[in-house]
């Protein structure tokens, strides 16, 4: 049995792409504010925990989900040690996508996989990206589309947004925000059938 603690399209597309199936979504409501003075990589990667504890606990009550495996994740922007927010009002998008015209930011994406015996184990993906200059018209028309509301620094990469994208260093799926080659490993490292599924793709 196979649960990913998130509500989040991406999430579960992803994970299908992966030939992976979840039995269940347990999304976790968190307080996401970063401590004081916490860095952008060590947020991702509590935050990831924090979410994979909570459908853990989620889990206990359900008896159909004896056994489970959990997944969770948790995406962050940073430029520099600045962590940009997860859009939920323009103005704040538009900040984000000033803030990211032009020049290069980093994503940290921390995954956190539950095993049956209850361990978790996680892992930091970094990924450094550059944007081009955004035009006023770009901004205004991106802003326009609706597209950054509820993304961590006010884009989705695997919309129209990865068109402002000069270059990516590291894991694509990560920034979309789930690293599969990281969370297919954690996975099979714990016994997780992975492959399980391939046969059904398609």
């Amino acid at each position: 049995m196979l649960v990913l603690a998130s509500a989040s399209p991406r999430r579960l597309a992803l994970l299908e792409q992966a030939g992976l199936k979840p039995d269940a979504l347990l999304p976790a409501d968190l307080d996401e504010t970063p401590l004081k003075g916490e860095r952008p990589r060590d947020l991702s990667r509590r935050l990831a925990r924090q979410k994979a504890e909570a459908a853990r606990e989620g889990a206990k009550s359900r008896a159909d989900l004896e056994g489970c495996y959990i997944v969770a994740a948790d995406t962050v922007v940073a430029v520099g040690r600045r962590i940009l927010p997860k859009a939920e009002i323009v103005d704040e998008a538009a900040a984000c996508l000033r803030l990211l015209s032009g020049r290069a930011h980093r994503v940290y994406t921390g995954v956190a996989v539950v095993a049956p015996n209850g361990t978790i184990r996680d892992r930091i993906v970094e990924t450094r990206l550059r944007f081009k200059r955004l035009s006023n018209e770009d901004l205004e028309m991106y802003l326009a589309s609706g597209e950054w509301r509820g993304k961590a620094g006010g884009y989705a990469i695997q919309g129209i947004a990865g068109s402002f994208v000069i270059k990516l260093v590291g894991s694509y799926t990560g920034v979309v925000g789930l690293p599969l080659y990281e969370t297919v490993n954690l996975l099979g490292g714990e016994g997780f059938p992975i492959r399980f599924g391939w046969m059904n793709v398609g």
